[in-house]
C-alpha cells in the first residue's frame, strides 16, 4: 500500500510510519519541515530506504499540500491511504476566562483545517487506489460523552474533526472507503507526557491493522482496536 501520514517525525506518527515500514508498505512521511525533529525518520529512511519518502508537508499551510500533492502525483499513480496524525496541544489547564483565542484559532487550524485540507488535495489521488482508508486521529476529548471542561482548544479542534469525519464518511463509504475518527488512546508522546499508560507502537500496530482491514469497524468513532467510542 502507498500511505501518506501526516505529523510523522515524531510521535504516533512516527510510530505509524515505522509500523507500516515493517509490514512492506510504502510511506510518504509527511513533516512540516525536513529538518524538525528528523532524527527518528533519518533512523527509518536508512532501515527502509526504498520504503520511506520524505515529504515537507505544513498542514497549516495549503500552499505547502498544493506542492506537496504536486510532487506526489508525479511519482505515484495512487495512493491507498492517507492518516491524518499532526495536531498540537496548546493552553493545557486553561480556564475559560484565561483562554488565548489566539492558540484556539491555531488549533483549528492544524487539527482541523489540516485534515481538510489534506483530503481535499489528496483525495483525488486516493480515489485512484485499492481499499482506500482514511483514518482521522482524534481524541475523546473530542466526544460530547466525554466533555471534561477542559483543554477547550483540543477539545473543541477534535470535536469537529469527528464531525469532519462524519461527513467524509458519508459521502466515500458508498465508494468503498473505510473511514474513522481514532482516539489512538492515552500514549507516552511528547503530547501524552510520561505518565501515560499506553503505548504508541501498540497503538501504531492496532491502527494498521485497521487501515489493512484485518479490524473491521462499523461506528466511526473507534479505537486504535477498532472497538466503539461514545461520539
Amino acid at each position: 500500500m502507498n500511505i501518506l501520514i501526516t505529523g510523522a517525525n515524531r510521535g504516533l506518527g512516527l510510530a505509524l510510519a515505522r509500523e507500516a515500514c515493517k509490514r512492506g508498505h510504502h510511506v510518504l512521511t509527511g513533516v512540516r519541515s525536513p529538518g524538525s525533529s528528523a532524527e527518528g525518520l533519518q533512523e527509518l529512511l536508512t532501515s527502509f530506504p526504498e520504503q520511506v519518502t520524505i515529504l515537507p508537508l505544513d498542514v497549516t499551510d495549503e500552499n505547502s499540500v498544493g506542492y506537496a500533492y504536486g510532487q506526489v502525483s508525479g511519482r505515484l499513480d495512487s495512493l491507498d491511504a492517507v492518516i491524518n496524525s499532526a495536531a498540537i496541544l496548546l493552553g493545557r489547564d486553561q480556564k475559560l476566562e484565561q483562554l488565548d483565542l489566539e492558540q484556539v484559532e491555531q488549533s483549528f487550524q492544524t487539527n482541523l483545517y489540516g485534515p481538510i485540507v489534506v483530503l481535499k488535495h489528496f483525495l483525488p489521488l486516493l480515489r485512484k487506489g485499492e481499499r482506500q482508508c482514511i483514518i482521522n486521529i482524534s481524541s475523546e476529548a473530542g466526544s460530547f460523552a466525554g466533555a471534561y471542561g477542559g483543554d477547550y482548544s483540543y477539545a473543541l479542534s477534535k470535536s469537529a474533526l469527528n464531525m469532519f469525519s462524519a461527513q467524509l464518511r458519508r459521502e466515500l463509504e458508498p465508494q468503498g472507503f473505510v473511514v474513522h475518527a481514532l482516539h489512538p488512546g492515552w500514549i507516552k508522546t511528547d503530547m501524552g507526557g510520561d505518565q501515560a499508560p499506553g503505548d504508541a507502537a501498540s497503538s501504531a500496530a492496532g491502527i494498521l491493522n485497521i487501515v489493512e482491514r484485518k479490524t473491521l469497524a462499523d461506528t466511526l468513532f473507534i479505537d486504535h482496536e477498532g472497538n466503539p467510542m461514545s461520539i
